[in-house]
């Protein structure tokens, strides 16, 4: 089983963007998969929510209720990195795929050979292997 680790800016898509973000990972798979964010990414959101206004705090409300409302598991993280930093230690540790929009975390995953889900022209995903 394929395993998928959500980014907090890859959360805010289906609201900025109004795209379906778990309707294209379906279509996108071809193998079974789970969903996964970093306990971090809680907090993230919970930090946007409190420091924000308009826009992006209704993405994060909204992210938070995705989270709730799909079948997402948290994976624990003992340490106090920075979240790319977890999520980079993770993929080392096993074949994740990272679903983000964060262009420095993609060419970080890039040079350790790992996958990624990305959108394209802000309408669908794509897997980069």
């Amino acid at each position: 089983m394929q395993k998928i680790i959500l980014d907090t800016n890859f959360l805010l898509l289906p609201s900025e963007f109004k795209v379906d973000i778990f309707a294209q990972i379906r279509e996108v798979m071809n193998d079974p998969y789970k969903l996964y964010i970093i306990d971090k990414t809680l907090e993230e959101l919970d930090s946007i929510i409190k420091n924000q206004r308009g826009k992006h705090k209704k993405a994060a409300q909204f992210a938070l209720e995705l989270i709730k409302k799909h079948d997402i598991s948290s994976i624990d993280t003992s340490s106090d990195h920075h979240v790319d930093d977890q999520i980079l230690n993770l993929i080392e540790k096993e074949p994740y795929i990272i679903a983000t929009q964060d262009r420095e975390l993609k060419q970080r995953i890039k040079e350790k050979s790992g996958k990624l889900l990305v959108l394209r022209q802000k309408k669908y995903l794509q897997l980069q292997e």
